[in-house]
């Protein structure tokens, strides 16, 4: 498997996001940053990829098409790991984790390669002694570790996260960043990660995508895309490009436009 591709995708879950692009593409082996405004329609094009909001078009993972969403078969590609690292029930940290291979196993009871998936998904996050917690219960960086932890036990060869690092602390934030990458690099995944933080993106992104307006932008590496000359019309301000040792930074200056972003609305819906 190569790359994942979604193209000429239509979303219609209550409003409609056309995506005027040829193509989203995620390589294989790289961690693809989704970058964009509030409301340009991040999270609703990882949720048409993940199959969780109905949706036209081609989703195919090394030229082969994608199984039809809400399947099984479906969950097993394509891990989806949602905003807010919300828990709505009182389950035990381990238990939490065990969901992540209810597209394996279908039911609640663990088998033996079940065991082991839960078992290293929660070693890699460091949460082996959390594990009869109550998850509702845990810190907003133990709750991230919780839920990506879900994900991993799928062992899906996409991952799609959708700001993982949202209310996290700069070295959460970093653990997180780093964790995925090392995911995509080292164990050959295809991994999506949609961000705010322009920073975060220079810095562990292979490769980076724009959307605005419900359509996709440039796409390319950081050197390429993370520039002032594409991002300042994107988000109406004025960017500035300097290193701080080998590290990018990128720096928000000014609104360029009088009228700024548009804080009134909800846009909740389609980030």
């Amino acid at each position: 498997m190569t790359s994942l591709l979604a193209c000429s995708v239509l979303v219609t879950p209550g409003h409609t996001v056309t995506i005027q692009a040829d193509q989203f593409e995620a390589p294989k082996g790289a961690l693809t940053g989704l970058i964009g405004p509030n409301g340009a329609g991040k999270s609703t094009l990882l949720k048409a990829i993940a199959g969780i909001v109905p949706a036209r078009g081609a989703f195919t993972l090394g030229g082969i098409s994608l199984p039809e969403p809400e399947t099984r078969s479906r969950a097993r590609l394509v891990g989806y790991l949602p905003q807010g690292h919300t828990l709505h029930w009182s389950l035990s940290v381990r238990q939490v984790v065990e969901l992540g291979r209810l597209p394996w196993a279908g039911r609640w009871r663990s088998g033996k390669t079940d065991c082991k998936a839960v078992d290293s998904a929660m070693e890699r996050m460091g949460i082996q002694g959390l594990g009869e917690r109550d998850a509702t219960t845990l810190s907003g960086g133990e709750k991230a570790k919780v839920m990506l932890a879900r994900v991993l036990a799928t062992e899906t060869p996409v991952i799609l996260a959708d700001e993982p690092t949202a209310n996290l602390d700069p070295a959460h934030q970093i653990a997180v960043c780093e964790l995925l990458a090392d995911l995509a690099r080292r164990e050959n995944r295809s991994v999506t990660i949609v961000l705010h933080d322009l920073c975060l993106a220079a810095r562990f992104c292979d490769h980076i995508a724009i959307m605005d307006k419900g359509c996709l932008g440039l796409s390319g590496t950081p050197e390429d895309v993370l520039v002032p000359s594409v991002i300042d019309s994107v988000y109406g301000v004025s960017f500035t490009n300097i290193k701080i040792g080998t590290f990018p930074v990128i720096l928000a200056g000014s609104l360029t436009t009088q009228s700024g972003p548009n804080i009134i609305g909800d846009d909740s819906s389609q980030k």
